[in-house]
């Protein structure tokens, strides 16, 4: 894909897009470990990233491969890193190491079943560790959730900026059916990898060794053995994690001011509760739908602007119910919050669901 020109129209694999967009993004070290269903995207950094000026890294393990990206990233290095749910969990106490030494890193979670090793079927049961986080202590990790190829493609390509911006971590949480599907794409410009000469200017609080000129040493840490300096620590993190979530919350929004019902749905299932909208409208039900494409920040402002011929928010998952805590956050007492889910890799279809929420509906105005 090194020769496939920015604006032009190509057919690609979720997970080959995935990683062609790291690497378009300025992303240029990657350390990972094979899991289905995203085993191409390691496959693809391994044979595109040295040809093209970056460092492919197989670990020995997802704890090897998050660690040795907590190094190259305190050292100023643009770091991708992908995985599947057991992966990604093995990889939750360097994500919390990461966030309290504010090192920027852009995560990948092509999601699967579970809990345990489950299966390699598409999962969205993850949810709680995305965005609660499974590492130890107070922090947080910015999530996005792209509903299609290309969408995936613009939110690794920015969250390149946003990682460095925001010195944190940003994950994208993406599932199997997205990894493994194609569809045509449209892909960014290659942005120019930080040279080491740049990094001192760009990441003033990275280790990057002395200069000439200048006799700094950085040191980038977690540990604060007093609990007075660890206080305000957390404390100053919590002030930017404020920040975000007001400047990073992001949704999608159709016809929820005068539906019958809302469905809320992320990701791919998004896709599926549209087609189940539109299901529905034939039966003379309107239904709106809230998408979050951040699950955190959630967007719970987006639920204000459900009108009041709506009986009921419907949340759709493949999970046990994890978003619908978060759904009802957003709804409080004003209505009823119920759920349509599959679990175990098994997907709804959109008449699975358009059924599913009649039903809800007929019970809810009885």
């Amino acid at each position: 894909m090194s020769g496939q020109r920015a604006g032009e129209k190509v057919l690609l694999k979720g997970n080959e897009a995935f990683a062609e967009a790291a690497i378009r993004g300025g992303l240029r070290f990657y350390f990972g470990y094979p899991i289905t269903p995203q085993s191409e995207i390691p496959e693809y950094m391994s044979r595109e990233l040295p040809r093209r000026g970056g460092v492919f890294l197989q670990a020995e393990s997802e704890l090897g491969a998050i660690n040795m990206a907590y190094g190259a990233g305190a050292a100023g290095g643009a770091v991708f890193i992908s995985s599947s749910s057991p992966g990604i969990a093995l990889m939750q106490e360097g994500m919390s190491f990461l966030c309290s030494a504010e090192v920027p890193l852009v995560a990948l979670n092509v999601s699967r079943g579970g809990p345990g090793i489950g299966g390699i079927q598409p999962g969205q049961a993850d949810y709680f560790q995305a965005t609660r986080g499974g590492g130890n202590g107070d922090y947080r990790i910015p999530v996005f959730a792209p509903a299609s190829i290309q969408e995936a493609i613009d939110l690794i390509y920015e969250a390149a900026g946003l990682a460095e911006t925001w010195r944190n971590p940003v994950m994208i949480f993406a599932d199997g059916i997205m990894g493994q599907m194609m569809e045509p794409v449209v892909l960014p410009e290659q942005r120019p990898f930080i040279e080491s000469v740049e990094i001192r200017r760009r990441k003033p609080w990275a280790i990057s060794g002395y200069g000439d000129d200048d006799s700094r040493r950085n040191i980038v840490k977690s540990l604060r053995m007093q609990p007075d300096e660890l206080e305000a620590h957390v404390e100053y993190l919590f002030e930017k994690y404020a920040r975000a979530e007001k400047e990073l919350t992001r949704v999608e929004t159709r016809d929820i001011d005068d539906a019958d019902i809302v469905l809320v749905a992320y990701g791919t299932v998004a896709r599926i509760a549209r087609e189940a909208a539109d299901i529905l409208a034939g039966r003379g039900i309107k239904a709106g739908l809230i998408r979050p494409v951040s699950l955190w920040p959630f967007p719970y402002a987006a639920f204000d602007g459900i009108g009041p011929r709506t009986k009921v928010v419907i949340s759709a998952e493949l999970s046990m119910g994890q978003m619908l805590d978060d759904v009802k956050i957003g709804v409080g007492k004003r209505l009823p919050a119920r759920l349509i889910h599959r679990t175990g890799g098994m997907i709804p279809t959109s008449l699975e669901i358009a059924d599913s929420a009649e039903k809800i509906y007929r019970e809810a105005v009885q």
